[in-house]
């Protein structure tokens, strides 16, 4: 009896020693959460809502105070070990009195709260934002096996890691009038209009959709498909047809072009139709003629013809005859380079793909992935942009498992970690209007006319033109091996450029492929909105700096035997 009270009372003592230390534990944990929160409030609180600081200012614990016109001293935002740049008024040539690391932490810590609290809007990506879990009424098809070089169901795609549901894919592919919704992988849905030929197991079908506990969307290479007919009735159609522009046809149309119709009274409507039922990308007219197919070295997109050959209404059904023909992009994807994986082994090389935030760097990623099929990388996470499919996001910027990483960072020791880098450059007053578009209306979006007006716009350029400078100086000066890609230079020759930065990677890639990205080379990143017309935001005194720091920046490119920025960069 001794004996087992001995144990009971050993076991006690164990188990309040134990309840003691995850109390503690828990405690000491509660207080480092409540700690963090604090502190972040201290830093966003004097910024308001719009949490627009300015870059160059320390907002960690024991920073010094700044000077109250640092924000407004463009070449204050130089990094520190780098001269001033020449040519700059004495009124712009403090040095940074705050470190350009803690800049970097800030813009590191601004831009992975954005995935928590700014997320771009639902429609964004195409999907609705409904509150709860709304009912589908699709009729369920069945589980189906789904292959990523070829896809089962070509038509439209769309993600979303955190609110995927049943309902919200159907409804986004009945108001694009397709007859199929697949989901897969539970967060990913794809439209079509024709029925896998693979059935697969029920059971294989496994993976719970992210916004919808209990409902099931698709699995690993599975998917799970739902017949949406009966919602297309009461759904808006929303087909985007994209006129592609006049090119020559080629002698033999039919065999070029797989699936054909003719109509005497044809409209772009019609054939787009058409072609979207048959699972083709490209709509070609001639007439009353309609072909279907994808761009191929027969009929490449990049070489049109002048727009008056075909006519002046691009859209009417006579406009092309004899030998030029209409050209018109279907919401079928291309689906000859939407295959993308992870790298099987790891990376030799580690790569950067660096820019000043709002020089494109997003849809250079978009065409490095499509004609390699490899992911990319990023220096921060952007679940915004998982969502859109840049699933290298998720993955950890040094796994080396990415062809290169993307990266706004110029410091010394962040450019010395990558053994080479593409430095990709745009015209600063494009990518400042970028940038700023981004701050307030996200990637897609335009800011509003208020922003432009307000006190952020010209804190913005005083504080941003100069990094705009200084990024493009400290990989000149840091970078080991750079390829420069001017954006103005890859949107005016897509593929010569595109091979070029592909070859730097070390990777080949077919013509079929290249092809496939020029189809595909907006993907899902135009913005949208009201933009407007002829709108010059920028002051006399903004421009003559923005034209000093050009000139510098073209001087530095010129040294190092690179060539210089292009003609129309200066001056404004």
């Amino acid at each position: 009896m001794a004996k087992a009270f001995f144990r009971l009372q050993k076991f006690l003592r164990r188990t309040q020693f134990l309840l003691f230390f995850l109390t503690a534990a828990y405690l000491m944990a509660g207080s480092l959460l409540l700690l963090q929160r604090a502190r972040l409030a201290a830093q966003q609180g004097p910024r308001g809502a719009s949490g627009l600081a300015p870059p160059g200012v320390d907002t960690g614990p024991g920073a010094k105070a700044a000077d109250p016109h640092l924000a407004r001293s463009p070449s204050a935002q130089l990094p520190v070990g780098t001269d001033a740049l020449p040519g700059v008024e004495p009124r712009h040539s403090l040095r940074w009195t705050a470190s350009r690391n803690s800049e970097l932490r800030w813009l590191r810590r601004r831009w992975f709260h954005r995935f928590i609290g700014d997320q771009e809007p639902m429609q964004t990506a195409g999907l609705r934002a409904v509150r709860g879990a709304a009912e589908h009424k699709g009729t369920y098809v069945g589980c189906f096996s789904d292959d990523s070089r070829e896809r089962t169901l070509k038509g439209a795609v769309f993600y979303d890691l955190r609110k995927m549901t049943v309902a919200h894919c159907q409804e986004a592919c009945a108001e694009r009038a397709y007859a199929y919704a697949g989901l897969a992988y539970g967060a990913e849905c794809y439209c079509g209009n024709k029925l896998p030929a693979t059935a697969s197991r029920p059971e294989e079908c496994n993976s719970e959709c992210k916004g919808e506990k209990g409902s099931v969307c698709g699995g690993v290479n599975r998917l799970s498909v739902y017949r949406v007919e009966e919602l297309q009735a009461a759904a808006p159609r929303r087909r985007n047809v994209i006129y592609r522009g006049c090119f020559r046809a080629p002698e033999n149309l039919t065999d070029t072009f797989p699936a054909s119709l003719i109509q005497p009274n044809l409209t772009v409507e019609m054939c787009s139709e058409f072609c979207s039922k048959k699972e083709f990308p490209l709509a070609v007219i001639r007439g009353r003629e309609c072909y279907c197919g994808y761009p191929t070295g027969r009929f490449p997109l990049r070489h049109g013809a002048d727009r008056r050959l075909c006519s002046a209404m691009p859209n009417a059904s006579s406009a092309a005859t004899g030998g030029y023909c209409l050209a018109y992009q279907t919401p079928v994807q291309d689906t000859r380079c939407t295959d993308r994986k992870f790298l099987t082994t790891k990376s030799k090389g580690f790569i950067a793909l660096s820019s000043f935030p709002g020089a494109g760097n997003t849809w250079a990623r978009h065409l490095i992935e499509h004609a390699t099929g490899y992911y990319t990388g990023s220096y921060y996470f952007d679940g915004a942009l998982y969502n859109k499919g840049f699933k290298g996001e998720k993955d950890h910027w040094r796994s080396r498992r990415t062809i290169c990483v993307k990266t706004h960072e110029s410091g010394k020791t962040e450019i010395e970690m990558f053994d080479s880098a593409i430095l990709l450059i745009r015209n600063p007053y494009k990518s400042l209007m970028a940038e700023f578009n981004r701050k307030f209306a996200g990637h897609l979006g335009y800011a509003a006319d208020r922003n432009w007006k307000s006190k952020d716009w010209p804190d913005f350029v005083n504080s941003y033109a100069s990094w705009w400078a200084s990024h493009v100086l400290d990989w000149l000066k840091y970078g080991k091996r750079l390829l420069v890609i001017h954006y103005e230079d890859l949107k005016q020759s897509l593929i010569p450029k595109l091979k070029e930065m592909v070859e730097f990677l070390n990777m080949t890639v077919t013509e079929d492929r290249l092809l496939c990205v020029e189809n595909n080379r907006d993907g899902n990143f135009k913005r949208s909105g009201a933009k407007q017309k002829d709108f010059e935001p920028f002051t006399q005194e903004m421009k003559d700096l923005i034209n000093r720091y050009i000139l510098t920046v073209d001087e530095a490119l010129r040294g190092r035997n690179f060539t210089g920025l292009p003609r129309e960069y200066v001056p404004r």
